[in-house]
């Protein structure tokens, strides 16, 4: 289910609707959001690219600006959305933690975190579009996120901290190492690689998730496992 975002709202949460909008728009001139409910989670809306966006080939100029400055943040990614309504039904994992989701996104599982009970929820993302993306989305959904670009400035003593379809890019790998340091608790929901190439995790769930909207996402990518690590006390 999915409505149009109103182009006149002075509402503090429509202002941040249509500077999301202009943001998306910086890339793909001809795309729009809209509220779109979640499949299995009907109590999150997030803004979204609109579902019957084009899926053929791109204008160049286009091209050059989708590589330039791609809008992942304005799709709600399979491994996200199972790793969100994994926290809604299992809240006694999260209930009173300080929670990080990395690389958020849309921020969903950031948003989920709180609804679930989370004590302190906070998103860090170096992506400036990706940070005004799930401080809309949070405002939307009326809970409250503290939002970083830079994991430097965090205070390095979190409960959980998550990982969704961050890991796409092997350059990312580096993020594990660095995670372990400044929480007590990882999750990675990953529907694209099938080993995070550290022994430290093990596998603790599975789930079936595309993205949304689908765009024509290949069904190989529907699979999403969790790994798991968990900080070992001296």
């Amino acid at each position: 289910m999915t409505s149009a975002i109103p182009s006149s709202s002075t509402s503090p949460v429509g202002i941040q609707m249509t500077d999301l909008q202009r943001r998306l728009q910086t890339t793909l001139p001809d795309a729009r959001l809209d509220i779109s409910q979640l499949p299995g989670l009907e109590d999150i809306s997030l803004a979204l690219i609109n579902a019957d966006y084009q899926t053929g080939p791109l204008p160049g100029e286009v091209m050059h600006a989708v590589i330039a400055n791609p809008a992942y943040w304005a799709f709600c990614w399979g491994s996200g959305l199972s790793l969100a309504r994994w926290l809604i039904a299992n809240p006694t994992q999260i209930a009173s933690q300080r929670v990080l989701d990395l690389g958020p996104g849309s921020g969903v599982v950031a948003i989920a975190a709180a609804i679930a009970g989370a004590a302190c929820v906070c998103a860090c993302d170096n992506d400036p579009d990706a940070i005004a993306a799930t401080e809309a989305n949070a405002a939307l959904n009326n809970v409250s996120i503290e939002c970083s670009a830079d994991l430097a400035t965090l205070r390095p003593d979190f409960d959980l901290l998550m990982m969704a379809d961050v890991l796409y890019d092997k350059a990312n790998f580096g993020l594990i190492q660095i995670a372990k340091t400044i929480s007590r608790r990882i999750i990675i929901a990953d529907s694209r690689v099938s080993d995070v190439e550290d022994s430290d995790f093990h596998i603790i769930h599975h789930d079936t998730s595309l993205t949304l909207p689908n765009l024509g996402e290949f069904d190989e990518f529907k699979d999403v496992r969790f790994f798991e690590w968990r900080k070992t006390v001296d």
